[in-house]
């Protein structure tokens, strides 16, 4: 259970959106018990742990060259909505991939924000890690 509460409850829709329990689907990466097989699998988890506030997962699946030292996760800033645009090379045989999503949240004001990001991931060992990305507004 995260410091957000109910919405990581394994039996809740996953955040992510992809259709399953949160703890058959990001749930079991972000408890350890499996590995992103794929760039897009290790986004999508990725948003899974900022929704449910899992900082530690955050920082597990972050590039040592590229990972802040610590990362404060607002529990008043809720993420509302993950949509997958296209994603390039990242699968179980490449070293390299990038993912091109738009996250939505509620800001502090109740009103919707949104972004989008061309965030790229590589194999750090035989890992998935999130190296940095490009981000834009709406």
């Amino acid at each position: 259970m995260s410091v957000f509460g109910a919405v990581s409850s394994r039996d809740m829709p996953c955040p992510c959106g992809g259709g399953e329990a949160y703890g058959e689907c990001c749930g079991r990466l972000h408890s350890g018990a499996a590995s992103a097989s794929t760039a897009r699998e290790l986004m999508r988890s990725r948003y899974a742990a900022f929704a449910v506030g899992d900082a530690d997962y955050l920082l597990r699946t972050w590039h040592p060259e590229t990972r802040p030292s610590q990362l404060h996760l607002d529990p008043q800033h809720p993420w509302l909505g993950l949509d997958v645009l296209c994603s390039a090379a990242g699968g179980p045989d490449d070293a390299e991939g990038e993912v091109t999503y738009r996250a939505i949240s509620r800001s502090p004001d109740g009103g919707e924000t949104a972004f989008t990001e061309r965030a790229r991931f590589a194999r750090h060992g035989r890992r998935w890690v999130y190296v940095d990305g490009d981000v834009t507004d709406g």
